[in-house]
């Protein structure tokens, strides 16, 4: 197995620094051993780092910057996680649990956020509004200033990556909180911010406890712009405490989306939608394929399908797993996992049959069988609740109407997908989920490119894609009265 430093620190203003709140073990789920001890950051670690980082967006030191300088740094970091990624892809594995490879699919994806907005950091441009012969008025974009980032944990690189490389391309500096069940793959992005040549104070990187050091970084008066992924109390309780110093937030919560499977729906390419719209991960992704609303006329045939895809995964320790293909790890903890059972069996209490897996797998680890549950009805909690994990519900519609109402008979509504080669009644169902992004054909369609973000308590915000930029930068208006 990957050797494993025992002790990691936390990084403020250019160091590596012990934490005031002492230490925290990290676990691996794979094996439920111990893995190492990471620093835990208590709230004067957060406002020394809140200070540096505020110190170097009033310095200009990268605000000041030709923008294509500034996005060559981020480009730069991108690169530097490229290049380590054989460093960074096991320890991955091991703090998440995920196969290997999918940690270094993680970590590529990470690099092209560095790629794609250190490539937008030149396109940030005002305009001139036409005022009269008397008048000369100009817009302008300014950085926030210090960008507060709390990381969730089961894309610790790839949730960094996205809103770092944005803030840093508009010329922010940044706080980031990782998450405590993983939070040792984030050292990586100060390493990379050095290699680049950032200023000490950019980009500062803490580890501690929601209540503590979440709290504390989500509350501070210095703070000018927060993002955070995670759940909807959590995500209430940071843009309560954003709003009393009138702090703009971007919030991204989960959801339960939704793949409507009509009568003419390809088959065949639906089956590997499954695997990664739903046993990718374990499940444990916002925007995962958590319900399948299928017409009655294929729902057998689907059930029989998804089925065979569910026990044909091979599932185990994650670095075992080097190689693409039909494989799953474990959940991130076993709490996580213990919650998710829960979930399972109370929608099987309520009548809903478990066609594949449902259970604990009796190994050592954090695993949960892929599961499938078919007799899922709309009014369960099952169709309604995020349960994050490798638990898939199929429920049956009989029209394009009843299929409509239940995708959006959720609080939520991250993403929504629909499966027909009818491109009319897929057009429809397009404007008619509401959610923040639609899959047509195929679950994960889109990119970097491409915004994402929710409806209702999916959050509010886009993140990706050229609409991210404007979270992270705010208008000014420069009027100019021109003497005659």
């Amino acid at each position: 197995m990957q050797d494993v430093k025992p002790n990691w620190q936390n990084y403020v203003d250019g160091s590596w620094i012990d934490g005031g709140a002492g230490r925290i073990d990290v676990f691996n789920p794979g094996t439920g051993e111990k893995l190492a001890e990471q620093a835990l950051a208590d709230a004067g670690d957060v406002d020394r780092a809140v200070t540096a980082a505020r110190r170097v967006h009033l310095s200009g030191a990268l605000s000041d910057l030709r923008p294509v300088e500034r996005g060559r740094m981020v480009q730069a970091m991108g690169r530097y996680l490229l290049g380590h990624i054989d460093e960074i892809a096991p320890v991955l594995t091991l703090e998440q649990g995920k196969p290997l490879w999918e940690a270094r699919v993680e970590i590529e994806g990470a690099a092209r956020y560095f790629e794609y907005y250190g490539n937008q950091a030149e396109t940030v441009e005002g305009r001139s509004i036409p005022l009269g012969a008397n008048y000369f008025d100009f817009t302008t974009y300014e950085p926030f200033g210090v960008s507060a980032q709390i990381i969730p944990w089961n894309y610790p690189v790839e949730m960094t990556a996205r809103s770092l490389s944005a803030a840093l391309a508009t010329g922010n500096t940044a706080v980031i909180k990782t998450p405590e069940l993983t939070p040792l793959t984030n050292a990586w992005f100060a390493h990379a911010a050095e290699a680049a040549g950032l200023p000490e104070g950019a980009v500062n990187i803490l580890c501690g406890l929601g209540h503590e050091a979440g709290a504390a970084l989500s509350a501070h008066p210095h703070v000018n712009q927060i993002v955070f992924t995670g759940s909807v109390p959590t995500g209430v309780a940071i843009a309560s405490a954003a709003a009393r110093n009138v702090v703009p937030c971007v919030l991204e919560l989960g959801g339960k989306s939704a793949a409507i499977v009509h009568d003419d729906a390809d088959l065949d390419a639906f089956e590997n939608d499954v695997r990664w719209g739903i046993y990718f991960n374990a499940g444990q992704v916002c925007s995962a394929m958590s319900r399948v609303i299928v017409h009655e006329s294929r729902h057998d045939e689907l059930v029989e399908r998804i089925a065979g895809v569910a026990r044909s995964l091979s599932v185990g320790p994650g670095i075992e797993r080097a190689e693409f293909g039909a494989n799953m790890g474990p959940m991130v903890s076993e709490a996580q996992r213990d919650r998710a059972a829960g979930m399972v069996s109370d929608a099987i209490a309520a009548g809903a049959t478990a066609a594949a897996g449902g259970r604990r797998m009796n190994i050592p680890g954090a695993y949960l069988e892929p599961t499938l549950l078919t007799g899922v009805t709309p009014d369960m909690n099952i169709a309604n609740e995020e349960a994050f994990a490798p638990v898939l519900s199929v429920l049956k519609f009989r029209d394009d109407a009843q299929a409509i109402e239940i995708a959006n008979g959720t609080p939520y509504g991250l993403v929504g997908g629909v499966f027909t080669r009818d491109i009319d009644r897929a057009t429809q169902a397009a404007r008619q989920i509401r959610a923040g992004q639609v899959f047509v054909n195929e679950w994960y369609a889109g990119g970097v490119e491409t915004p994402f973000g929710g409806y209702g308590k999916s959050g509010y915000g886009r993140e990706k894609g050229r609409e991210a930029l404007w979270n992270y930068v705010q208008t000014k208006n420069v009027a100019i009265r021109l003497r005659s």
